[in-house]
């Protein structure tokens, strides 16, 4: 990514936190607090109380659902509880931490440019 693409990147994502702040009335404080978010969206039973696995499990379900958009995972469907499943469908591109967050980033702003069009 170029310095131009992070900073892009950057100023999107502010923008995004400003648009859920809006929403929410509360600034989600990190990428973990907007992939949750993303999870209790995807599984789609409203805000009810999550045990700490289920947080987990949330998400691991956004990380898979905004990975989808460039074919990361693919859907398999729901479980006997209603929780959607994701099967690794190609390999993530190596590299480190924050490599790794800035591919989340960018795939998170393309969920919500989707949702909020």
């Amino acid at each position: 990514m170029t310095v131009s693409e992070k900073s892009h990147t950057e100023s999107a994502w502010e923008n995004l936190l400003d648009q859920l702040q809006q929403l929410l009335g509360k600034r989600p404080a990190d990428l973990n607090a907007v992939l949750f978010l993303i999870g209790v969206q995807e599984l789609g039973r409203g805000p009810i109380r999550f045990s700490k696995e289920q947080k987990q499990d949330l998400m691991h379900i956004a990380v898979c659902r905004v990975l989808s958009e460039s074919g990361y995972y693919e859907f398999n469907g729901p479980d006997k509880d209603g929780w959607p499943h994701w099967t690794l469908a190609k390999p993530l591109p190596p590299g480190d931490l924050l490599a790794q967050e800035e591919l989340l980033k960018s795939h998170v702003l393309l969920y919500f440019q989707s949702v909020f069009a």
